[in-house]
């Protein structure tokens, strides 16, 4: 079965998702510039676009960040095209399964993991949990992703990625959204949500 790739737009206008019938990775990963990607066969692909400012990949799907001097109207079919060749035109891989064998201090420099794999304890594996189960499942709709990155003194600090970063709505949604679903869960624990991404 071949790889079929489907445009969809997310809440950060410069950020526009690309989901595939398929699966592509087994982690999200953000790559900022062509050098982080250079080990990420689908990402190092991306970043030979002239107008591609970041890529993330998650499980079924990359979102792309684009350079401010293009539109999607004009660059959005072409993008999905381009995905869907190189995709088809190599065997059918995990393309961050290689990044399982290398340390990972060179892992945190090539990229930026966001499904990072800490231990956490007490009210943080609450607020983790919380996080898993009531926010990632939307966030990732929206072609980002979000991890809890530490929480102290009643205030969760959390990583963005995809669509998420740096998207105009992020700090309504954190604010709104996010903090307000804590509340609900874990009452005067939660003074404020922060992104650990500013």
């Amino acid at each position: 079965m071949n790889y079929s790739i489907y445009v969809e737009s997310t809440p950060n206008p410069e950020v526009m998702k690309f989901v595939s019938n398929r699966m592509l990775a087994d982690k999200s990963l953000e790559f900022l510039d062509a050098s982080q990607a250079k080990n990420i066969p689908l990402a190092n692909e991306l970043f030979k676009l002239p107008f591609i400012k970041s890529v993330f990949i998650s499980t079924n799907f990359v979102s792309i960040n684009k350079t401010e001097n293009v539109n999607w109207d004009d660059i959005a079919l072409q993008v999905r095209l381009y995905i869907s060749d190189y995709l088809n035109s190599i065997e059918i891989i995990n393309h961050t399964d290689n990044i399982q064998s290398e340390p990972i201090e060179e892992i945190q420099e090539d990229s930026k993991v966001t499904n990072e794999k800490r231990e956490f304890n007490g009210d943080e594996r609450e607020i983790a949990d919380i996080l898993d189960e009531y926010i990632r499942p939307a966030v990732e709709s929206d072609g980002g992703a979000i991890t809890l990155h530490s929480y102290k003194d009643g205030v969760v600090s959390v990583n963005l990625s995809g669509a998420c970063n740096g998207c105009p709505s992020a700090t309504i949604t954190l604010n709104q959204g996010i903090q307000e679903i804590l509340k609900q869960k874990l009452g005067d624990k939660i003074k404020e949500v922060i992104s650990n991404n500013n």
